[in-house]
């Protein structure tokens, strides 16, 4: 399956951005899907997760309470609606699909988007 992230941006402190992640083929039902994020100098790390068919979500901390994970399996897409962003979520977006069950960690992920940059002004 091929990746294509989009919908990064600049924004202020507090605002919201809502990414996309477009997947070709046939079988993105039949993935589990996540995004995960990289700010300079830093790892890779898990930002949220979904399940195959959106019934079960999984969060990091960090955003819990203001960014919601959903999929439409119709039209191939995941998406990341990020809320009251903060400087610290500057970095780097990828989106993730996985067979099975979804995962926080990033070596399980078998396929990757190209990635979308998003910043947050203080």
């Amino acid at each position: 399956v091929q990746l294509q992230a989009s919908g990064g941006g600049l924004v202020q402190a507090g605002g919201s951005l809502r990414l996309a992640c477009a997947a070709s083929g046939r079988t993105f039902s039949s993935y589990a899907m996540g995004w995960f994020r990289q700010a300079p100098g830093k790892e890779r790390e898990f930002v949220a997760a979904i399940s195959w068919n959106g019934g079960s979500t999984y969060y990091a901390d960090s955003v819990k309470g203001r960014f919601t994970i959903s999929r439409d399996n119709a039209k191939n897409t995941v998406y990341l609606q990020m809320n009251n962003l903060k400087p610290k979520d500057t970095a780097v977006y990828y989106c993730a699909a996985r067979g099975g069950s979804y995962s926080d960690y990033v070596h399980e992920y078998k396929y990757w988007g190209q990635g979308t940059q998003v910043t947050v002004s203080s």
